[in-house]
């Protein structure tokens, strides 16, 4: 059974940016940086459950260090999400709202958008895909831009970091599906 929920408004649109919804829609919109990345997990079914398990319940997130605090179970478009980024003193909290999520038999995943208090403004999607052939692929698709001054002047180091984040929740994410 095929299921995608909806983008449309919680009725809530308190979200930080005006392109709600855009990394579903494609393509991504203008004057943000634009991250994309795609990293191959395994293969077969089992992979793709755990997998998709790992990322619509943050378990991804957390076992690549995040503090995240959300709701038990598996995400829903209006669900809200604090991800906590640095460490220790240097710990930044990052309110998010899920937008849409996806439950389908080849692809599974959802999208945040950034809320006020964020340190920057923009939406990002977690998405896990099965081939034809059972090859099993993770991607993240983002756009953003700074929204607090220190956001701002960190300039080009933020986009490196938050490439370097997609590539290690990869990483991550293949070894939770190994392990399934």
């Amino acid at each position: 059974m095929t299921r995608l929920l909806s983008t449309g408004s919680t009725g809530r649109d308190t979200v930080n940016y005006p392109d709600r919804g855009a990394t579903r829609l494609r393509p991504l919109p203008a004057g943000y940086h634009h991250l994309h990345h795609r990293a191959r997990i395994g293969t077969g079914q089992a992979a793709f459950e755990a997998a998709g398990t790992a990322v619509t319940t943050f378990g991804a997130h957390r076992a690549s260090g995040m503090l995240v605090r959300a709701g038990h179970g598996a995400v829903r478009p209006g669900s809200r999400v604090v991800v906590g980024i640095g460490w220790g003193p240097l710990r930044i909290s990052a309110p998010c709202e899920v937008i849409w999520t996806a439950y389908e038999p080849a692809r599974i995943g959802f999208a945040y958008g950034t809320l006020a208090g964020h340190p920057e403004c923009g939406e990002e999607s977690f998405m896990v895909f099965r081939d034809p052939d059972g090859t099993v692929w993770f991607e993240v698709a983002a756009f953003s831009r700074p929204a607090a001054w220190y956001t701002r002047l960190a300039g080009p180091v933020i986009p490196f970091l938050q490439h370097c984040y997609a590539r290690w929740l990869g990483r991550t994410l293949r070894k939770l599906a190994a392990a399934a």
